[in-house]
């Protein structure tokens, strides 16, 4: 079934019980200012619009051979009338995407899930802890996250291990995607997490480690009408330093609306937090998806402060589509990160809205 077709088919059987009066006009709180507790804001959010847990990673088996990784699962609050009271209303939605760099194929080995909150599939609001039919990822009490998932191409189980505090991006977690921070969300990140994974294809059993990235963030908007998507990079450094770096691109001309970046050295209570012109992206090279025909920047040369950073992926076609799931088209790919020609660290380089505008 063509990807549109589908989008369009679970769509319509999600909302098809409610088809009489069941759209209602639904209040999404906007995001402002507020102190972030723990374990409560591991949790879920269900009164924001969106919420997603993102972890990455780029690890390495005994012989050295890297692979990339990405688990993101999504809660999204639906416009389905609060008080309707049918158990099959679909008045949160959770979705998936799980996804495999390997240069040895080079491309993706993707699967994708997506379901209603239900008693079956649920995102706790203590911590985090969510169940999405064969899927599950969780923190524990001791902090570690661990993750399960049987997909059609694969399995993957994995347990990740703090290694520094949580890092809380904006001011405090107050994450603005705009100068006047009308669009902006919660957002903090868990970098340097030690992983150890276990990766079945094939029958074949494969051990992987490294290092990963967490981000956790939650609103009721993503970014400003007139942006057609962004660029951002969660990026784990050799020396334990954790980077951040984000901008907005506007519709049609593509200048650059909006600009941060983030950096803690391993140790630091609190990272450097640097202003829209203190951060620059430059495309260094492209690659133009033979699916989609959408061209990406795939290299990318990032100024933060005083020093440049170079992004090179483990190979260029690591293009996304996340279209079966109501999600969009985007770039998702395993990349080394270089400074003065020496490699210094490694995480993901993320880009959106070069095949088409982003939405909520």
């Amino acid at each position: 079934m063509r990807s549109g077709r589908r989008r369009a088919l679970l769509s319509a059987c999600a909302l098809a019980p409610f088809a009489r009066s069941a759209l209602a006009t639904v209040s999404f709180p906007r995001v402002v200012p507020e102190v972030i507790s723990f374990p409560r804001d591991h949790g879920a959010h269900p009164d924001y619009r969106v919420e997603w847990w993102y972890l990455t990673g780029v690890l390495e088996d005994a012989g050295g051979a890297q692979l990339g990784m990405q688990v993101t699962f999504f809660r999204v609050r639906t416009s389905i009338d609060p008080t309707n009271p049918s158990r099959f209303a679909a008045h949160q939605l959770v979705f998936a995407h799980a996804a495999l760099a390997d240069p040895a194929r080079g491309s993706l080995l993707v699967e994708q899930q997506i379901a209603r909150a239900s008693s079956a599939v649920r995102v706790a609001e203590t911590d985090t802890d969510i169940d999405l039919n064969r899927w599950h990822f969780a923190r524990r009490d001791d902090g570690r996250y661990e993750c399960d998932l049987a997909a059609r191409g694969f399995r993957l189980r994995f347990v990740a291990t703090p290694s520094q505090p949580v890092l809380l991006q904006g001011r405090d977690g107050f994450f603005p995607k705009q100068a006047a921070g009308e669009y902006a969300s919660h957002y903090y990140s868990v970098p340097q997490l030690r992983i150890e994974a276990e990766v079945v294809r094939d029958d074949r059993k494969r051990t992987v480690r490294g290092i990963a990235w967490l981000d956790h963030e939650w609103a009721s908007t993503l970014i400003e009408p007139d942006a057609i998507g962004w660029d951002w990079i969660g990026m784990n450094l050799d020396d334990g330093t954790a980077l951040t770096a984000f901008q907005t691109r506007r519709k049609g001309d593509g200048a650059i609306l909006y600009a941060y970046a983030s950096m803690r050295p391993a140790g630091a209570a609190r990272p450097q937090i640097y202003a829209r012109e203190q951060v620059r992206f430059e495309p260094l090279a492209h690659w133009q998806s033979p699916r989609t025909h959408a061209r990406y920047p795939i290299a990318q040369r990032i100024t933060v402060g005083g020093r440049a950073f170079e992004t090179r992926p483990l190979f260029a076609d690591q293009e996304l589509d996340a279209r079966m799931t109501g999600s969009a088209i985007y770039w998702e790919g395993a990349s080394s990160l270089e400074e003065n020609g020496r490699r210094v660290g490694h995480g993901y380089l993320e880009m959106t809205g070069y095949a088409e505008p982003l939405t909520l």
